[in-house]
């Protein structure tokens, strides 16, 4: 039982400020899970995971022993162990140097540190931009009388000379 704190204690240190420490589920690396995976909280994987996982408006952090085949959807994703599937992430993916990632990313934004083994194919969604509304006065409108230049007359004098 002692052992199995110290390995718990060790394992957030090595996750400490990826996620909030409160309402964490940690899949061991001992444990291998074969199907899919929904939550409404926080989920550290060390263990493997072959299916999909899907958490609501949560942080999914891949550690780096961890392994998922398969796909993911979360709030945000940082990947520092190996994953072989596609994310879509409503905000964030963090693929940090000690990641190995194969497959498709959709987020809002992405960071791949420097030394990251990365295949992906990448799409960076955009918020939807309001276009401003030019306010615009209509020209003025011509008078419907065509109006005629101005033109000087040539004096009888200078037209025979």
């Amino acid at each position: 039982m002692f052992t199995k704190n110290i390995k718990e204690a060790a394992l957030m240190e090595s996750n400490a400020g990826l996620v909030s420490p409160e309402s964490n589920t940690i899949i061991g690396e001992n444990v291998s899970i074969e199907g899919s995976i929904q939550g409404k909280e926080n989920l550290v994987i060390e263990g493997s995971v072959k299916g999909n996982i899907k958490l609501d408006a949560h942080h999914l952090t891949v550690g780096i022993k961890g392994q998922v085949e398969g796909e993911i959807h979360a709030d945000n994703i940082t990947v520092r162990g190996r994953i072989t599937g596609n994310i879509r992430a409503l905000g964030k993916v963090e693929i940090t140097k000690e990641a190995d990632f194969n497959g498709e990313i959709k987020a809002k934004s992405i960071s791949v540190d420097d030394g990251a083994m990365l295949k992906a194919v990448i799409e960076l969604e955009r918020e939807p931009q309001i276009k401003p509304v030019h306010k615009f006065k209509p020209a003025e409108q011509a008078s419907s009388v065509p109006q005629e230049e101005p033109f000087a007359v040539a004096s009888e004098g200078v037209k025979g000379k």
